[in-house]
């Protein structure tokens, strides 16, 4: 299990296999190379000097120069380390178009994987071989989650920072009523009847998703009232999955509801799901937010604010907050200007910072940076012992971030 710890750099992880995926190159070009820790670089450089030779044999004079360009910079960034790290090192590399055929760059990408790489791989495709590196972020304790009664149930998959609603079915089962003589009888036989069906019906739903579909490493059951226990000890569930089951909680809901309820109440069985780890921190922030002279704090500028006054503990942020730090210096006088703009205006406002002189000397020459403002917050925080978390946006807690901007935290005192 990946802890919170790694939360950014999965992140990291995460936004570069997004922009790899969308890079084609003109050919067979693009170079991806996985190497396992134990793997001495010195072998792994001798065997990409033989295949730049190789590439002499590529006709077109293009693509030749491209991937022998791409091999040269993997050798080069090689030459750098030391050792392999201690989970291997990814590299992708190769000429990437900056502005239309012509114009390509040869772009590299260092990753030091999640998980330890177990085999050697180099390949010269014409997209970069990022399915591998994606595997590797699947969460290691995938839990299932079953939430019953008479009238309706939810299946859901909880995952890492994700809990995701499977299924969801009614059983259409009309509700008790008081009837005279044989026909209350023969109303509660046919109500058994529709009762069994519907459990069954659930049964197969459960085993496609628990065992098919997904393998799980314990399922949480729950719900209001005793159906759920009917359910169970009915032998209803698949025998594989009847032993797996590590708790048993009441609800007040089934169904959706059930399901995160389910979550919450079983939270003390699920430490290690960074999905529990989240729900926390956002709950405390709120929490923060609701009591006088609480220590939360929300909002970029106040966020940046406090780093600057070395007075932010932790930081919360939405994994798609989707903001940059543009950053231009100026080739005259090296005098800084910088602003922090959401994506959708970043090229309106370099242009605008571009055509501004510069405030001390007067040019219009600028070099021009831009980082994502995760890195920007990361190395703040870094330089005053702050710690930086990543909330998945997809969850309720993420949602209630992101109505606070998508960046919130603690103060270490109340100023």
């Amino acid at each position: 299990m990946l802890s919170k710890a790694d939360s950014v750099r999965l992140y990291k992880i995460r936004k570069a296999i997004s922009e790899l995926s969308s890079k084609e190159g003109r050919g067979t070009e693009l170079v991806s190379l996985y190497i396992p820790p134990k793997k001495p670089l010195h072998e792994v450089i001798a065997y990409l000097r033989n295949e730049w030779g190789t590439a002499g044999n590529i006709k077109s004079d293009t693509t030749r120069n491209h991937v022998q360009d791409a091999l040269t910079k993997t050798m080069q960034r090689l030459k750098l380390y030391r050792e392999t790290p201690e989970t291997g090192l990814v590299i992708f590399s190769g000429a990437l178009p900056t502005n239309g055929p012509g114009s390509e760059v040869i772009r590299l990408n260092e990753i030091t994987p999640p998980k330890p790489v177990n085999t050697f791989l180099y390949m010269c495709d014409d997209h970069f071989h990022v399915e591998y590196l994606k595997d590797m972020l699947k969460a290691e304790k995938v839990y299932g989650i079953l939430s019953i009664d008479s009238n309706e149930a939810g299946i859901g998959i909880l995952s890492g920072d994700r809990l995701d609603v499977e299924d969801l079915m009614t059983s259409g089962i009309s509700g008790k009523t008081r009837k005279g003589g044989q026909s209350a009888r023969r109303y509660e036989r046919g109500r058994e009847m529709e009762l069994t069906y519907f459990f069954n019906r659930v049964s197969e739903h459960v085993t496609r998703i628990f065992i098919t579909d997904n393998t799980v490493n314990g399922i949480i059951v729950g719900g209001p009232g005793p159906t759920k226990e009917n359910f169970m000890k009915g032998g209803y569930l698949d025998y594989r999955l009847q032993k797996n089951i590590i708790e048993v909680v009441d609800t007040s809901y089934s169904g959706r509801e059930g399901i995160r309820e389910i979550a919450e109440k079983a939270a003390d069985k699920l430490q290690d799901v960074r999905f529990i780890e989240e729900r926390k921190m956002v709950q405390k922030f709120l929490g923060e937010v609701n009591r006088p002279n609480g220590l939360s704090v929300y909002g970029l500028p106040k966020i940046i604010d406090a780093l600057n006054k070395t007075n932010m503990d932790s930081i919360l942020i939405s994994d798609d907050i989707n903001i940059t730090k543009i950053q231009m210096t100026c080739k005259n006088c090296e005098t800084v200007k910088d602003k922090v703009v959401d994506n959708q205006k970043k090229m309106q406002t370099m242009q605008q910072m571009l055509s501004e002189p510069c405030t001390k000397c007067g040019a219009t020459d600028y070099e021009v940076d831009e980082s994502d403002v995760v890195d920007m917050l990361e190395e703040k925080a870094i330089q005053i012992g702050a710690k930086v978390e990543m909330i998945s946006s997809g969850t309720e807690e993420g949602a209630m971030l992101k109505s606070f901007g998508g960046a919130a935290g603690f103060l270490r005192y109340r100023t």
